[in-house]
């Protein structure tokens, strides 16, 4: 589990921290007691958690592009940061279709200017970067996803991740290998929801929003299966992993961070979830198409981080869903939502120390799903 005595006074330049799982980051990092930079664009949305929640009212930050490694520099210089954690990406499948030179340009050489940056600065202890667990190639096997399996993907965003992982193992081979260098890993992480996300193209989002006007919700392809999880439960697995990687080479490496197999669910499932936690006014409709291809099934396996971090979800799939549409509906109140946003985040940390004692990681299925399951792919 996370130790929050580890973060007290530590100096973190957080990217891309305007972003949905930037903001939460960065309310994490504070309450643990973090001094937190953000550099990041402006925020994405007039209700984006960063600005309901207020999150740049206790952190010092630079408004600008990941692109513009002159920029970063300066701001990573002024910084001096002891950990880096790289979030800031283009972060959707469909828009990467639509914009692949910026979607590249972005998450690939966006990688390689907060590497190169971090690379000129002594203070840097441990650098984490964030990429996605579509970074490995899925043929269709129904497999679940090992670290060491191998990367790739169809999709310009699938494609430009895997090219992030390739990045981050050049510099660590080449740069970050003496003694006394940073330590730098990345963390894979599924499919995630939670509170302030409202990006196009994402179920949980597209559903609060639809719901919240009457409109029914248009779905593309209900029989596929993700790994989903509530925002925090990855963000804490982040944090663990930087405080090992502080105190051990071994842990610079990639590392999976997804939810049971219980919540690897259809797409259908967990918008009837969402049906039933909203209530009236939910309804949603099966769009046919045509649509850029996206993968059908994906699973992570997480053994690796369950051992050898001692981390796992704390939030099941109904709980973290329950979670995310409290979050929506009060923000359709207008009730206070950084008291509501640090009551949530709370109340997953209070989640997290409950359960402190370790307990036997459960056990990965390496084949094709079980047949018991509900059916996976069209």
């Amino acid at each position: 589990m996370t130790d929050p005595t580890f973060w007290r006074g530590k100096k973190v330049f957080l990217t891309g921290h305007t972003g949905f799982k930037g903001a939460w980051m960065a309310l994490l990092l504070r309450r643990f007691g973090a001094s937190v930079y953000g550099y990041a664009l402006h925020p994405p949305h007039r209700f984006s958690l960063f600005e309901v929640a207020n999150v740049a009212a206790d952190i010092k930050q630079r408004l600008a592009d990941i692109r513009d490694l002159g920029t970063l520099h300066a701001a990573l210089s002024e910084a001096q940061p002891d950990i880096v954690i790289h979030m800031a990406a283009q972060a959707l499948v469909r828009p990467s279709y639509d914009e692949p030179v910026e979607t590249f340009a972005t998450n690939v050489m966006g990688t390689v200017h907060v590497l190169e940056a971090a690379r000129h600065l002594p203070s840097i202890r441990a650098v984490l970067i964030v990429t996605s667990d579509k970074c490995y190639e899925n043929d269709g096997s129904q497999i679940a996803f090992r670290e060491g399996d191998r990367l790739g993907g169809s999709d310009p965003y699938s494609n430009s991740k895997a090219c992030a992982e390739l990045v981050t193992h050049s510099y660590r081979q080449s740069f970050f290998a003496g003694s006394g260098a940073a330590r730098i890993a990345t963390a894979r992480a599924g499919n995630v929801f939670g509170g302030g996300d409202w990006a196009r193209d994402r179920l949980v989002p597209d559903a609060m929003q639809a719901f919240m006007n009457r409109q029914p919700l248009r779905i593309r392809n209900p029989n596929s299966v993700r790994p989903w999880q509530h925002a925090l439960d990855p963000i804490r697995g982040y944090l663990t992993l930087v405080e090992r990687l502080m105190d051990e080479a071994s842990f610079a490496d990639g590392w999976n961070f997804g939810p049971d197999t219980e919540s690897e669910q259809p797409v259908r499932n967990v918008v009837e979830h969402l049906q039933a936690l909203w209530g009236e006014g939910a309804d949603w409709v099966s769009d046919d198409g045509p649509h850029p291809h996206e993968a059908a099934f994906l699973r992570l396996d997480c053994e690796r981080a369950r051992v050898r971090l001692n981390w796992s979800p704390r939030l099941d799939l109904l709980r973290g869903l329950s979670l995310t549409v409290d979050w929506y509906k009060a923000n359709q109140r207008g009730e206070d939502m950084r008291r509501l946003s640090l009551d949530q985040l709370e109340r997953v940390l209070a989640s997290d120390a409950l359960n402190a004692t370790s307990q036997p990681a459960s056990e990965t299925t390496r084949g094709p799903a079980s047949a018991s399951r509900a059916s996976s792919l069209t």
